[in-house]
Formats: structure tokens, C-alpha cells, sequence
């Protein structure tokens, strides 16, 4: 086989934050090759860096032998390098067309657009997923008014279109149902045959020894492990991926399950994102949420919160059946949400700490009079709950770092006393000591009696917190650890599919 790319000793850092230490990997030409890990690896950064969106630091690139920098998207499309966004990058005003040729469109001889090459290309395109396209995908069609599995369909054919030799798929499969996935591995085959080689990941490990020849594994950044597929089984791709499987986080004493009557129950609710999902949570238990990113946490969390409604199922509050909306109908339940995504869900930008921190009271008790000289006292206590440094309550939320304005954040909701908590994995951004405080801090809560949903993308943080883990793969529930099931090597094998 010929050696078509190889990434050697690659190095990644922001600021103090190391993202990849060592970071390698070999593609033959024709060949699918899996990159796995576990959530913060490294892998989407090294695939990034491949294709260009990111700078590396040191190491080294060869694509058929000779070194090569390359310096942006460009650069590598032009070296036959083509991504696959985990997050898609459609523009969702403009047609399927429009989106699969996006700054690549044909023209004619007086520079005008082709529209007529451009609706046949676009058709050529999709005939190849028409059997399971579903109602409505025409290359006119607006993708703002396609389903999310129509949508990753239309970012596969954007990569198909650049004709590469090399192409990244960051979780391409992750909407696409049983028949898509198996037309896409079809083409897959196809475009091996050709000689394109394809670098495949995937939170599915069915998929990686359905479709794959080799396995390169990542860990804390570096690149630990090689297989061949055929030579190799689930159990040893998942123990490169955990690492000493012995070396358990550290977790306080067993705790003895709650015998107090459900606070919350979910009886098969769904979302846009999120599956038949059952759960029931008692006071004074913390219950984790775990998996690989993007698999319906969040989504189950917001949800919850009223911030993407659920379509179906039930939720039951104390016995009681309820339903929630939007975010003011949760707070008025005594349900608070907590989100790592500061800059988009939490800070009011602008305004000063107090009214940061006084947002959700307000939308809980809805006061006729507001005494802010009353409420300097509660807030200031809350916010000294996690040690947080800021120069006053009327100082602007901007003048704070990044850490301590989670901590504002999280001081808001500790300010309206929860019953239920949601925390969504809100540790982003704030220093080792902190996560301590808040981590002390949620069990103090939960021994008062809080009931708590907490999601982290860290799996020592949920190993090291939690009385339960639900897996999430998915949008589903697909595995439970409780007692001595509590481990990185089970946390991982339910994440890629598989319950413990």
C-alpha cells in the first residue's frame, strides 16, 4: 500500500490548555481508517489541523512523501484534503445547491453563474441518496427546511463535490438513520475502490469494525495505539482508549440510594435531538449524564428546561404531572439550569454582576418592587459559595475572567434554592480549585436535598461526582452505572454502544 499522509508528532496548545501533546497518524491510500478516543483526545483537533481550520504548533505533515504546511482550508483543498464539520457548516437561507457549491460555482465564459451546470451537478449528486433522502430534497430546497438528517446529508455531498483524495468524517453518521448509514458506507466503498482514503469517527463501534481497515487510538492528547480491524476486537480498542482500566477516579464512599419518593420523573420524552428517554431522579442524588459529546445531554437538559420543548413523553414533578414550555415555567418549578456555554446562554453582556446574578430570582419570585440593598446580602452570599473575585456587585459582568463570571453564573441559580438542579457541563472555563468548590458545593446541595441532572464532557468529573451514570449514545439511554460498575473502561464501552 502507499502511504498517502502522515501526521507526525503533532502539537496544539491554547494558552496554558494542551490539546495535543503527540498526535500522529498514517493513511494509506484506498484504505477507511478510524480515529478514536474519548471525549477531549484530541482527535477533532488533529483532523482540523489536517484540513487546515487549525494551526498546529510542531510535528510534522507529508502527504505522499513530501512535507507540506498547510496553512488554511484553501491550502488544503487544494492538496486534495476535504472536512467533514461535525458541526455543520450550511448556510441554512440558501439552497442545496447553493450550499454544496458555495464559493465554487460555475461559470460561464462571460463570468455569469451556470445555473443549469449547477442544477446538474447538484442532481448527480443527490441521485446518489435518493433511495433514502426522504420527502422534499431537491437541489432547490431551502436547508433551513430540511430535517437534520437531510441537512448531514447535504454536508456529505458538499465534500463530495470537491472531489478528494483525502476526506475527514467527524461523526458523519451521527443524524443519518440505518438505511442512510448504509448507503453512505456504500459510497464509502465506492470511493475506496477509487483510491480515496477516508478518515472515519464515529461514536459507534459497530460502525468502526463494519466499514474500517485500520484504527489509530488517542488518549490525554497523544496518539497511543494502532490496529488492523480484522486483527483486533472491541475490548482492546477500548482499553487503549481508557488507558490502566485499574486506576479508578477518585469517589467518595459508597452511597446508599435514596428510599424518598421521586422528585423527577421522565417517562419516554423526546426531542429533536433526544429518544424515548425514561429517568427518575430522588433527592439528594446526583445523576450523571455521560457518552461522547453530542450524543442528547444537552439536549435532554434543555429540554428539561423548557428551552427545547420536548414533543412527547412525560414529565412528573413530586408525583405531579407538568409541562414545561420555556425556561419561566421551569424556574417557577424550583428548576434551575446551569450552562458551560456562558457567552450564549448565561451573561447578560452589559450589565452589571448584580443584575447578572439577580436574573433568576426575578423570574422566580417576580417581585411588584425590586430593594437591591435587600438583595445584596443573598447574592453576595451565593456568590461566596464558589470563592468568586470580583471588584463589587455593580461592576460589569465584562470585567471579570472567564472563570469567574461561570461562577456568577452558577451563584445566580444557588440564589433562587432549586429543588432541582441542571447542570450542563458547567465546569468550561474555571481553574482547578474552583471545580473543588463546585464540586463540594453540589454535594452539599444534594445532601440538603437538591435532585441533580449533571452532564460533563469529562469523564473523571462524572466518575468522581456521581451515584449514577446513564450513557448516552445516540439520543438515547444506552447503559446505566451504578456501585462498582462505576468505571472509565464501562463509562467508555456503553459511550461506543455498548452497555456494561
Amino acid at each position: 500500500m502507499t502511504l498517502l499522509l502522515k501526521a507526525e508528532s503533532i502539537t496544539k496548545r491554547y494558552g496554558a490548555v494542551v490539546a495535543l501533546s503527540d498526535g500522529g497518524l498514517e493513511l494509506e491510500q484506498g484504505e477507511i481508517h478510524a480515529l478514536l478516543g474519548a471525549n477531549g483526545c484530541g482527535k477533532s483537533t488533529l483532523c482540523k489541523i489536517i484540513a487546515g481550520t487549525v494551526a498546529k504548533n510542531s510535528g510534522t505533515l507529508s502527504i505522499l512523501g513530501r512535507a507540506v504546511e498547510i496553512g488554511g482550508p484553501r491550502e488544503a483543498e487544494a492538496l486534495g484534503v476535504a472536512l467533514f464539520y461535525q458541526e455543520l457548516s450550511l448556510v441554512p437561507q440558501l439552497s442545496v445547491a447553493d450550499n454544496i457549491f458555495l464559493g465554487r460555482e460555475q461559470r460561464s465564459g462571460a463570468g455569469f453563474l451556470d445555473a443549469r451546470a449547477l442544477r446538474r451537478d447538484t442532481e448527480q449528486l443527490i441521485a446518489r441518496f435518493a433511495e433514502v433522502a426522504g420527502a422534499g430534497f431537491s437541489a432547490d430546497a431551502l436547508v433551513s427546511d430540511l430535517s437534520p438528517d437531510q441537512r448531514q446529508i447535504v454536508e456529505i455531498l458538499k465534500v463530495l463535490a470537491r472531489k478528494p483524495r483525502i476526506i475527514i468524517f467527524d461523526e458523519a453518521t451521527a443524524a443519518l438513520d440505518r438505511n442512510q448509514v448504509a448507503l453512505f458506507f456504500a459510497i464509502l466503498r465506492e470511493l475506496k475502490a477509487e483510491g480515496v482514503s477516508s478518515i472515519f469517527i464515529t461514536h459507534r463501534m459497530d460502525e468502526v469494525f463494519e466499514i474500517t481497515d485500520r484504527i489509530t487510538v488517542m488518549r490525554n492528547g497523544a496518539t497511543v495505539a494502532r490496529f488492523v480491524t480484522a486483527e483486533t476486537d472491541r475490548q482492546a480498542v477500548v482499553h487503549a482508549m481508557v488507558g490502566d482500566v485499574t486506576a479508578l477516579a477518585e469517589r467518595p464512599a459508597a452511597r446508599p440510594r435514596s428510599d424518598k419518593p421521586a422528585r423527577l420523573v421522565l417517562e419516554s420524552v423526546g426531542n429533536k435531538r433526544v429518544q424515548q428517554v425514561s429517568l427518575s431522579l430522588r433527592p439528594g442524588e446526583i445523576v450523571g449524564l455521560g457518552g461522547l459529546q453530542g450524543q442528547g445531554q444537552s439536549s435532554l437538559l434543555q429540554g428539561l428546561f423548557g428551552a427545547a420543548p420536548f414533543t412527547s413523553g412525560t414529565i412528573r414533578l413530586d408525583g405531579e404531572q407538568v409541562r414545561i414550555s420555556r425556561p419561566s415555567h421551569a424556574i417557577g418549578k424550583g428548576i434551575a439550569y446551569v450552562s458551560g456555554d456562558r457567552g450564549r446562554d448565561a451573561a447578560f453582556h452589559g450589565r452589571s454582576i448584580f443584575e447578572n446574578i439577580a436574573a433568576a430570582s426575578f423570574s422566580k419570585e417576580r417581585p411588584a418592587m425590586v430593594w437591591p440593598g435587600r438583595l445584596r446580602e443573598r447574592f453576595t452570599k451565593a456568590a461566596a459559595t464558589l470563592s468568586t473575585k470580583y471588584a463589587g456587585l455593580s461592576a460589569p459582568i465584562g470585567s471579570l475572567s472567564g472563570g469567574n463570571q461561570q461562577k456568577i453564573f452558577i451563584a445566580r441559580w444557588l440564589a433562587t434554592q432549586p429543588s432541582v438542579l441542571l447542570l450542563d457541563d458547567p465546569t468550561k472555563g474555571i481553574d482547578l480549585g474552583a471545580k473543588a468548590d463546585f464540586f463540594a458545593l453540589a454535594r452539599r446541595l444534594a445532601d440538603e436535598g437538591a435532585a441533580i441532572l449533571f452532564y460533563s464532557s469529562e469523564d473523571a468529573e462524572l466518575l468522581s461526582l456521581c451515584d449514577r451514570i446513564l450513557v448516552f449514545n445516540s439520543g438515547a439511554v444506552a447503559g446505566e452505572l451504578e456501585g462498582e460498575a462505576l468505571t472509565a473502561y464501562n463509562l467508555t464501552n456503553a459511550a461506543y454502544g455498548r452497555a456494561a
